[in-house]
């Protein structure tokens, strides 16, 4: 059974429970889920996001590819 399908029927079932607490319960590992996959980032770490942003905006940044045939052309020199 894929993911989509599975979810389907969980949905028709869920629909059929006329149990609360049972429901209640449900909703928690539900949210416990979700808030799982959601990371809160530090004021620092928003602060630099900001910046690279600002940087990268006026063009203030490196290639990855500038970056990597200047490290090449340095090993190539020693």
């Amino acid at each position: 059974m894929s993911t989509l399908e599975l979810r389907n029927k969980l949905i028709e079932e869920i629909f059929l429970i006329d149990d609360k607490s049972f429901l209640e319960s449900l909703k928690t590992i539900i949210e416990t889920k979700i808030a799982s996959n959601t990371y809160e980032l530090s004021d620092f770490q928003k602060e630099r996001i900001r910046l690279a942003k600002e940087q990268f905006q006026n063009e203030k940044c490196v290639s990855n590819k500038n970056v990597l045939q200047k490290i090449e052309k340095q090993l190539k020199i020693k």
